[in-house]
């Protein structure tokens, strides 16, 4: 009576959201084992095999979760080498481990060390080498492989990388522009997985954009979910600042930002994190044009960057960054109806990707030194047919 009386009277069990199961993993921490190597038989000069290792690959659709799922709490073995016998002199080496990972990790030893780093497809990095086999060097005596724990640290890589607050509009800007389909609501921290989407481009150019946790004040000690974002942005080309034209206040309980005071804070936040950050390319977008009054904050935004060293003072000194960060452009959009801001912003993103790849890659040469260098080489040869 008791049990049915329960059963009629529970409360019914929610069941936890879909987008929880699918938790973006980018750090694990593993136990890795390298084979150890064969014994070698002195009396006929028998070698032992050498013990397997363990390796990572680096694959473009691999990821984090299957290897955890994969490996959780055990012990990543590599085999063991072959011991030499009368039969078989030279033993077998120990057999390989490959884990396959996602573009953009580095291998973290538990002292610190970096163990490497896979950052294009097919990269390879061995994170337990194997024992030696039983040589004379040895006496004979097979070793044990390399033994400790390692971490997995993926930092995504993508062109772009977004840095706004919670509802700036990064998300929906992330829509806008590329056919990823992030969560998007009107509170604060809906985003708490990173999202990564791709702008087409009519003659097949496609550039990546990576939208993050967004950051709050203090996020460079951990406060909130900006220390799960800071790290992603080291490995982006190009920093797109998105911020809302209202302002930003995270509760009723912390102060409201003006538009650029936002701007500023997340200036300070990757200032206080990394100054190297600094010194990457930037754009800034506005966000929500079609609110009243937007055109007038945007031009009042604009001309206070133009004139930063007259109008930071006024900035309260708890938000005020010791170095400022040069934006490239500073534009007004509307990720929510879309429409011809968006595609300005697509053309000027590429645009100012084309530039930092002319000015960063070192197999790129001005036309007047290989002109130069060209008519040298036909002077000294002079003119011959082929």
């Amino acid at each position: 009576m008791v049990f049915i009386l329960k059963t009629l009277f529970a409360k019914e069990l929610k069941r936890p959201r879909n987008y929880l199961h699918s938790k973006f993993i980018d750090s694990i921490r593993l136990h890795v084992k390298g084979g150890t190597g064969g014994t070698g038989l002195p009396k006929f000069g028998g070698l032992g095999g050498q013990g397997g290792c363990i390796y990572c690959v680096g694959k473009e659709n691999a990821n984090l979760k299957n290897i955890m799922s994969k490996f959780r709490g055990k012990t990543i073995s590599a085999g063991h080498g072959e011991d030499s016998r009368k039969t078989k002199i030279v033993g077998n080496p120990g057999s390989d481990i490959q884990l396959e990972v996602p573009l953009g990790v580095t291998i973290y030893r538990e002292d610190g060390k970096v163990l490497g780093s896979v950052n294009k497809e097919g990269d390879t990095v061995i994170i337990a080498r194997g024992g030696p086999g039983g040589n004379p060097q040895n006496n004979f005596l097979g070793h044990f492989g390399q033994i400790h724990h390692v971490r997995f640290d993926l930092k995504l890589i993508a062109d772009i990388g977004l840095v706004g607050f919670p509802n700036a509009g990064k998300s929906s800007l992330l829509k806008a522009i590329s056919r990823a389909q992030p969560r998007i609501a009107s509170y604060p921290f809906t985003t708490i997985k990173p999202n990564k989407g791709v702008m087409m481009y009519k003659d097949t150019r496609q550039i990546s954009i990576a939208d993050l946790p967004g950051l709050i004040e203090g996020a460079h000690m951990n406060i909130g979910l900006g220390h799960m974002f800071l790290k992603h942005v080291e490995r982006t080309k190009l920093l797109l600042f998105i911020a809302d034209v209202q302002g930003f206040q995270l509760s009723t309980k912390h102060p409201r930002r003006s538009c650029l005071e936002t701007v500023l804070l997340l200036n300070k936040e990757l200032e206080l994190y990394n100054s190297e950050l600094l010194h990457k390319p930037a754009v800034l977008a506005i966000n929500k044009m079609d609110l009243p009054a937007a055109q007038d904050i945007l031009r009042n935004v604009q001309e206070s960057l133009q004139n930063i060293d007259s109008v930071i003072h006024t900035i309260p000194e708890e938000i005020r960054p010791e170095k400022l960060i040069s934006f490239e452009d500073v534009i007004g959009i509307s990720a929510l109806n879309g429409g011809e801001s968006i595609e300005n912003l697509k053309e000027l993103l590429r645009k100012r990707l084309d530039e930092f790849a002319d000015e960063n890659d070192p197999n790129i040469e001005d036309s007047s030194v290989v002109l130069r260098r060209n008519r040298a080489i036909v002077r000294e040869r002079g003119p011959q047919i082929t």
